[in-house]
């Protein structure tokens, strides 16, 4: 069934360290060979084997509206006929940059980065040049990227791989990262009380993404709010995955909570390596050439990744409904998912919003890394493989969400429950 697969995979290790550019992809939290694709269009990815699968990663988020969605094809494809990169300023990048304070609450400026990782490294240095401070606050079990300060009790392929420490990150760095549970409001002001004047910024996932999906509890992000204030602390809310996903103004309009800094990543260039980082004028104006704060990229802005991002997110703008329908499609999906595995007896949490899901296979709420950490784990990777044997692809590990893409089709969903009616039963 992977043959292909399995023959580009061992080709591949020979070059590329693991035999993967992301260590997520190596398929080492659940076993075996890592799936090659080779097209992929709406809701469905194409296997170099022949295979068709029903996507619930699409990238690990950016493609909200399925793959080769038309419109920015067509757009890619048009600005690639003028360069694909000048290393010069072009209007495309004010327009989106534009758009993009236009839709999310509490901005004023916008910078272009080429990641996600370099969108949270560049706040994070941005909070500590402003506030003249040098530690941060981050969540055990959140990601923000491979930058070393955040590699600290980090979620994500971190996780799925259970590196305990990094190699290559100074003890130094590791001092200046201060880590608590997520959801733990004393634990926060506990350090605050214990470092005071000396934290510079606490980061968040509003929705942490990256040990499943794992939501917020009543009153923590007011709360991260309301200590921010009181102590001159910059909030920064990483919405590498929520941004633009979970509302039209990401987490900060969904919650109502405003941060200082808001991190984005792919979905602002439709799935083209790209990310950004925006905030208040006061804020961002200490960016160099501005300010001093520097930061800079001989890609940043780059206009087929621009035109791409202005395109989706102007379609995202201009059909706010698009929300209302991923929502539904999650909480069909949800429901359906729900409903196979208490028919089957097994103790489960189903974690749930907008169009992000995770599956857990445990019997307590799933709120924090080590309830995260703690399911029944072992399922989860049999689980995988069935699915995927039935054309179903999941994030290859229990630490990621599955993202909802509005391609999607009822059939597609039923099809997936089917899948999982079917999957759970050979599993018991």
């Amino acid at each position: 069934m992977y043959e292909q697969s399995k023959k580009l995979f061992d080709q591949a290790k020979n070059v590329i360290p693991g035999g993967v550019n992301s260590p997520v992809r190596a398929f080492k939290s659940v076993g075996g060979t890592p799936i090659f694709m080779k097209s992929a269009k709406g809701a469905y990815l194409y296997d170099v084997d022949g295979n068709r699968y029903i996507d619930y990663i699409n990238s690990w988020g950016p493609m909200i509206l399925g793959h080769a969605y038309e419109p920015v094809i067509n757009a890619i494809q048009e600005y690639a006929g003028y360069s694909t990169s000048f290393g010069a300023p072009t209007e495309l990048e004010t327009k989106i940059a534009e758009l993009i304070v236009s839709m999310v609450p509490n901005i004023d400026m916008v910078r272009m980065v080429n990641s996600g990782t370099e969108a949270c490294m560049s706040a994070m240095r941005v909070a500590r040049g402003y506030t003249g401070r040098n530690k941060f606050v981050k969540f055990t079990g959140n990601y923000h990227g491979h930058a070393d300060a955040f590699l600290v009790n980090a979620g994500s392929g971190v996780a799925t791989l259970g590196i305990q420490s990094v190699p290559g990150v100074t003890q130094t760095v590791a001092e200046d990262t201060l880590t608590v549970p997520y959801n733990n409001l004393p634990a926060v002001e506990n350090l605050v009380k214990e470092y005071p004047d000396q934290i510079a910024a606490i980061i968040v996932e509003p929705v942490a993404g990256n040990m499943g999906c794992i939501l917020p509890q009543q009153g923590f992000l007011d709360g991260l709010r309301y200590i921010c204030d009181e102590h001159n602390i910059l909030l920064i809310f990483d919405e590498v995955m929520t941004g633009f996903r979970l509302a039209r103004g990401g987490a900060q309009e969904l919650f109502n909570i405003k941060a200082d800094l808001v991190t984005f990543g792919k979905i602002i260039g439709a799935g083209m390596p790209v990310g950004a980082f925006a905030g208040r004028k006061e804020i961002m104006e200490n960016v160099a050439p501005a300010g001093k704060v520097y930061q800079a990229g001989t890609l940043s802005g780059n206009p087929i990744a621009m035109i791409a991002g202005y395109t989706l997110l102007q379609t995202l703008n201009d059909n706010p409904d698009i929300y209302r329908q991923l929502a539904e499609k999650t909480a069909y999906l949800s429901g359906g998912l729900q409903s196979v595995l208490n028919a089957a007896g097994i103790v489960h949490q189903v974690n749930s919003i907008g169009s992000m899901l995770s599956v857990h296979f445990a019997e307590y709420p799933i709120i924090d890394f080590d309830a995260a950490s703690g399911a029944n784990n072992e399922l989860f990777k049999r689980f995988f493989h069935s699915m995927l044997e039935k054309g179903i692809y999941l994030p290859p590990s229990a630490f990621e969400s599955w993202f909802i893409s509005n391609a999607l089709t009822i059939e597609d969903l039923d099809e997936t429950i089917a899948a999982a009616k079917s999957s759970i039963a050979s599993l018991k």
